[in-house]
């Protein structure tokens, strides 16, 4: 018996994933997936986290869509879309330590770019978009994470901010549905999975809120620098087991 209830678990993960974003930005899932994996196995919290990820995005979607430029979103788009069969496959099929494994791996790297924001050269060539388009599909369906590649290519692109914020909110719905639609389709919304929307959807909600009311009072790169030394330690966790 786990020392602390599944159900609690769920609703703290949600809840701290769901803060985190309102406050920082940060795709939830990067917090949420370290977080729930552990707990309930990487083939629960795949689905699981599709959802939770795409109620907050689309909220965040409404309040940016004017600054929204398709015209420089459709290819990667288009490239995120094959990579995302791609990763749900993988996660179905891979043993669930490799997979653990590489999430770790992956959350670790993007932290480290993310604390020392390294200057990347222009990315002018078109095969960029595709290339990092389907990297972020791969890591979308595989574990809801597609942000790191689309902030690697956006930095790479030098949009303005309100463009990179707004450009990438409309990958990530996008990505969700597609990612829920493949869930559903792979028959991954169990009756355990759907059990645990009802405890973290509620926990989702409050966190939002919580940190939308709090976050004008949290220096913002405090709390940044705060979640990514959680996420290299969370990396860390899920590499040794």
């Amino acid at each position: 018996m786990p020392l602390v209830p599944i159900d609690l678990s769920v609703a703290v993960a949600a809840f701290v994933a769901a803060f985190t974003q309102a406050v920082t930005g940060f795709d939830s899932a990067l917090v949420g997936m370290p977080l729930l994996s552990p707990v309930v196995g990487v083939r629960v919290a795949s689905p699981l986290m599709a959802v939770i990820s795409i109620t907050l995005n689309s909220s965040l979607l409404l309040i940016r869509r004017q600054a929204v430029r398709w015209h420089a979103m459709w290819q990667i788009i288009l490239a995120a879309m094959v990579g995302i069969p791609f990763g749900i496959t993988v996660v179905k099929l891979a043993s669930e330590h490799v997979v653990l494994v590489v999430l770790g791996i992956v959350l670790i790297a993007y932290s480290l770019y993310a604390w020392f924001t390294p200057q990347l050269p222009t990315l002018t060539h078109p095969v960029y978009k595709y290339i990092f388009g389907f990297a972020s599909g791969l890591l979308a369906g595989a574990y809801n994470v597609g942000g790191p590649p689309a902030v690697v290519y956006a930095t790479g692109k030098r949009w303005e901010p309100a463009e990179f914020r707004s450009n990438l909110q409309a990958l990530f719905v996008i990505e969700n549905v597609v990612v829920v639609a493949g869930h559903a389709y792979s028959g991954n919304y169990t009756p355990e999975v759907l059990n645990l929307l009802w405890v973290a959807i509620p926990a989702l909600v409050v966190g939002m809120v919580v940190g939308l009311a709090l976050a004008r009072y949290i220096p913002d790169a405090l709390f940044r620098k705060i979640v990514l030394i959680l996420l290299i330690a969370l990396g860390i966790r899920l590499i040794v087991g």
